[in-house]
Order: structure tokens, then C-alpha cells, then sequence
């Protein structure tokens, strides 16, 4: 699977969201702020998440579509994914 330059950039700004709960908690801010910075962190990831398993289903199907085969285990593999990250 290719990783795309949009999939890297939402990580690396997840990636500064986190560094900057932890200045938060350096700083000793307010536990409602922290808490909300964290889930933002969260649903940045989970979304990222998402976007990789939705576009190597997409790959994956046209693969296996190429060859004449059955997509369904493709498609109980991306869902398995997605359980299985929660």
C-alpha cells in the first residue's frame, strides 16, 4: 500500500496536537482543556485510521476484482481492521 502525503500530514499534525498537551500538562492547565485536546488527538487519529484502511479496501478490491475473485473476505478483513482498532 502506498501512504499518501495527505494520510503523513494528518499524522504529523496529531503529532503536534500531542506535543502540545503535553506542554498543557507541563503547564499544569485546566483538566477540561487537556481532555479536550486529547480527544481531538483521538478523532484526528481515528479518522487517519480510516482513511488507510478505506483506501487500502479500495486497492484491495480492485485487486482482487482483476483477478475474478470473491471481494467478500476483502471487504470482513477492512471491517476486522476497523473492530479491531477500537
Amino acid at each position: 500500500m502506498k501512504y499518501d502525503d495527505d494520510m503523513k500530514r494528518r499524522l504529523r499534525r496529531a503529532e503536534g496536537q500531542i506535543r502540545g498537551v503535553l506542554k498543557m500538562m507541563e503547564e499544569n492547565k485546566n483538566c477540561k482543556d487537556v481532555v479536550s485536546q486529547l480527544s481531538a488527538v483521538r478523532s484526528a487519529v481515528d479518522k487517519t485510521l480510516a482513511l488507510v484502511v478505506a483506501v487500502n479496501l479500495e486497492q484491495c478490491i480492485h485487486e482482487e476484482l482483476e483477478k475474478g475473485g470473491d471481494t467478500s473476505n476483502v471487504v470482513q478483513e477492512a471491517v476486522g481492521l476497523l473492530i479491531k482498532s477500537r
